[in-house]
């Protein structure tokens, strides 16, 4: 009896240890370790229709970029990702913001070497995000700054993205919210024109001769208000439709007010005189835009898996705003696995829109209008981006930089072109680490 005992006891021990481990369910690291990515691109455009020069002149610029990701497992559910890129620029174009400081002849379509000619961007976003056990919930929340000589940003985000039927279906949700503030910088011939400033008194017409109409004497005023919000909304889907094929949609909403004009490009007028120091043509305004826009994109995608060679992805997308521009975007990849470790990405996009209310060309606006700009990027026009990449990846993490082991290697080549003369060529290069 004594043993019987025992032995029932035993029994029941066990049983109730599996029903408390039957609790315990496993659940998988949303990030096993700390990964760290670095990326840079190398950045060159050129065409003949800047807008610091009112539509015409050299858009010559090159930017390179520099940005750290570093993604932080802070439990089995939370991660912390930080976010730190910096970008060089300098631009022949922009430097005519002051085309009189350098050591040439102004030209519109000869950079000058003032102060203007280059910047540099900081941004720095942080990211956290939080999966509920059955990792069918995600939640994240960012904080974002950016800053430039004439531009201060900080936005605030989040997400929310659920997943169901078995996975294979998912929904989310985004917002974000951006606060800028411009340092406003005017072309150099019209600061002297603000309200008690010295006119054709100033050292910038004294010690040059104007050519053509010698009354240069432009109506100039300044912004008021230096500010910019932008508050977007966005909405996606996602299904598995079989084994081989996926697909997803999104919709965004973004909304903006405040200065949305740039304050150093340059608008020429139809019916006022030219006027002109050296071969560069004193400007009669500057751009002005409504301060509201409101932007509204959908878009698809639909991802099919060939055979372990190929596969295809493709992606539309459709935009309108309330500036009367509307366009198309169509593209094309197609994955080629080589090997284990190396892949191949041929691509093609295609872009056209049409032109905004308020755009014209050089000296197509009249001084009577309320809203002009000469800035091409809100032209009419078709572009054309042809890329092509190569991918190498080492799941074993061979090759080590201190305790991160390399996982993939990225390089990419693009040529983009559109039909109004600019042009552009990137080199973008990534690499992924992983702490063992």
């Amino acid at each position: 009896m004594k043993n019987l005992i025992i032995l029932l006891v035993a029994l029941l021990s066990i049983k109730m240890t599996q029903a408390q481990d039957s609790t315990n369910v496993y659940k998988k690291r949303v990030l096993e370790t700390t990964e760290a990515d670095f990326l840079s691109s190398y950045y060159s455009q050129d065409g003949d229709n800047a807008a610091v020069s009112g539509g015409l002149g050299t858009e010559e610029l090159t930017d390179v970029t520099a940005t750290f990701i570093v993604s932080i497992p802070l439990n089995d559910d939370n991660v912390l990702t930080i976010d730190a890129g910096v970008s060089a620029y300098t631009s022949a174009s922009s430097s005519n913001v002051g085309p009189f400081d350098g050591n040439s002849p102004a030209d519109p379509f000869v950079a000058s070497s003032g102060a203007s000619e280059s910047d540099v961007w900081n941004n720095i976003t942080g990211t956290y995000s939080h999966s509920s056990d059955d990792r069918n919930d995600i939640w994240s929340a960012k904080l974002a700054v950016s800053a430039e000589y004439d531009y201060f940003s900080v936005g605030v985000g989040g997400s929310y993205t659920k997943l169901f039927n078995e996975k294979n279906t998912e929904v989310s949700v985004n917002t974000n919210i951006y606060i800028d503030t411009w340092n406003a910088l005017y072309p150099t011939e019209l600061r002297p024109f603000v309200e008690g400033g010295a006119g054709l008194t100033s050292n910038i017409f004294t010690q040059n001769t104007i050519t053509g109409n010698q009354n240069y004497n432009p109506d100039f005023k300044t912004f008021d208000s230096e500010g910019r919000n932008s508050y977007a909304l966005g909405f996606g889907f996602s299904q598995i439709l079989s084994k081989k094929l996926q697909g997803s949609l999104a919709l965004d909403l973004v909304m903006q007010d405040g200065l949305l004009s740039t304050p150093f490009q340059r608008v020429y007028f139809s019916d006022i005189a030219d006027s002109f120091i050296e071969n560069f043509q004193l400007a009669d305004d500057i751009e002005r835009l409504p301060d509201s826009r409101f932007k509204v994109a959908i878009g698809g995608r639909l991802n099919y898996y060939i055979n372990e060679t190929f596969m295809l992805r493709t992606f539309y997308r459709y935009y309108f705003d309330d500036w009367g521009i509307k366009s198309h975007t169509a593209s094309a990849e197609l994955p080629i696995k080589v090997s284990d470790k190396f892949t191949l990405y041929p691509s093609y996009r295609f872009y056209n829109q049409t032109v905004a209310d308020y755009f014209r060309a050089y000296e197509g606006h009249l001084s009577t209008s309320e809203f002009y700009t000469s800035d091409y990027d809100l032209s009419k026009y078709n572009a054309n981006q042809w890329s092509f990449g190569a991918s190498y990846t080492d799941i074993f993490t061979k090759f080590h930089i201190w305790k991160f082991g390399l996982k993939s290697i990225d390089l990419k080549y693009t040529q983009y072109d559109r039909n109004n003369t600019l042009s552009a060529n990137i080199i973008t290069t990534g690499f992924k680490f992983i702490m063992d």
